[in-house]
């Protein structure tokens, strides 16, 4: 699993002219499952985000996390995480998971996220939707699960 966070003021995903998800402050989560990838993943992702500490303390120190700071979570599936440009001009995606293994695993990151306290907002999985962000500071980090 792959995951894209962005720290931030707020954050929105609309789908045909309607808000699906929003947030004030908190992490905008951009998320990409491959094939092959499994809930002990989903565990870790989760586990990491929910506890990482990149809000900044009265020293100017990252050392807040989303509970510190009252954070919300806005998670949207994106599978174009795992494109390969390697080769010509146009990327493909032949690692990123086909929906019936993506689907459940989503849903299951979803649900260890509000496990721990932090119920995501959500954009709607394999929808055109638009994402706008006022970013924080800004701070964007890359998670994978291969790394972690």
């Amino acid at each position: 699993m792959r995951a894209v966070l962005t720290r931030v003021k707020s954050a929105t995903v609309t789908v045909d002219g309607k808000v699906s998800g929003s947030i004030g402050q908190g992490y905008l989560v951009l998320l990409g499952i491959k094939t092959g990838d499994t809930e002990d993943m989903a565990v870790k992702l989760a586990d990491k985000i929910c506890g990482l500490r990149v809000f900044e303390d009265e020293s100017g120190k990252m050392n807040r996390g989303l509970s510190d700071v009252n954070g919300s979570l806005l998670v949207v599936s994106q599978f174009t995480l795992y494109g390969n440009c390697k080769h010509g001009r146009r990327p493909e995606f032949l690692q990123a998971a086909k929906s019936t293994e993506a689907i459940p695993l989503y849903e299951r990151f979803l649900q260890l996220c509000t496990d721990r306290g932090f119920p995501p907002e959500t954009g709607i999985f394999g929808a055109e939707m638009l994402v706008e962000s006022v970013n924080d500071g800004p701070v964007t980090l890359i998670l994978d699960t291969d790394t972690l």
